[in-house]
């Protein structure tokens, strides 16, 4: 069986508390892959969340492409793998410590991330690009836009769907994210969210995260781009909200 193709930055990161611990920007496997994507209509990176190694990541990589393909999206449909392994996240005693590492470690990938996509819009200027976050993927995305708008005047990113997302319900109605949302998202920002979302919950109600958008939905005036959608997932892990998914994209 061929590996699933995959952007990685395994081991760039300290699992215990987030530290950077090398600064190359991602690598690429397989390789032969990737150049064969070159000129490709459409690409969809799927971000998956805090607690899975590199065999859970591929897991949730092969979820979301069986998932798009039963929903009509032929187009390739590769993984972003990063270090959401931290330690201590199963154990009660140190879950806030392995929250906050994974959550810093999802910030800086923001980095790693956006430069594959500028790397790869620089080769492939008409590839449109979408992005799938499940929970703490969807921290990964916020700082990957943030990142894209400081290098770029032009949208990056074609569309953004959210399960289960981790980041602030007020985030994409607050001044600072709505303009880079407007700004590097051209088509729309699907937030697929639960309000019976029991990882979510467990962790509001410890003050873990506060008012996640994918308990709540939005909080304010979205944007125009913005579309809500309620599912009803068996629970929290992606593979519940993909099989709750009826459209993409």
């Amino acid at each position: 069986m061929s590996p699933f193709p995959r952007i990685s930055t395994r081991g760039y990161y300290d699992l215990a508390y987030g530290r950077t611990l090398k600064t190359n920007s991602y690598f690429l496997f397989p390789k032969q892959f990737f150049k064969k994507m070159y000129g490709k209509n459409d690409l969809t990176i799927m971000i998956h969340g805090l607690r899975n190694d590199k065999a859970g990541a591929i897991t949730k990589f092969k979820i979301a492409k069986r998932r798009l393909k039963s929903l009509g999206y032929h187009y390739p449909v590769i993984g972003y793998s990063y270090d959401a392994n931290t330690k201590g996240a199963h154990i009660k005693k140190y879950e806030v410590r392995a929250l906050r590492a994974g959550q810093k470690i999802a910030k800086k990938n923001g980095k790693n991330l956006s430069q594959f996509i500028l790397d790869f819009k620089l080769q492939n200027p008409k590839t449109k690009i979408r992005l799938i976050g499940h929970s703490l993927g969807s921290e990964v995305i916020l700082s990957t836009l943030e990142h894209l708008s400081k290098k770029s005047s032009q949208p990056l990113v074609e569309s953004i769907h959210f399960f289960g997302a981790s980041i602030p319900s007020n985030v994409l109605t607050s001044r600072y994210y709505s303009r880079i949302f407007k700004k590097m998202v051209r088509g729309k920002i699907v937030n697929c969210y639960s309000p019976t979302d029991e990882v979510l919950q467990y962790s509001h109600e410890k003050g873990q995260v506060k008012k996640p958008l994918g308990l709540f939905g939005i909080s304010g005036k979205p944007i125009s781009k913005y579309v809500q959608k309620k599912l009803k997932p068996k629970n929290h892990r992606f593979a519940s909200y993909a099989a709750a998914l009826k459209s993409f994209p």
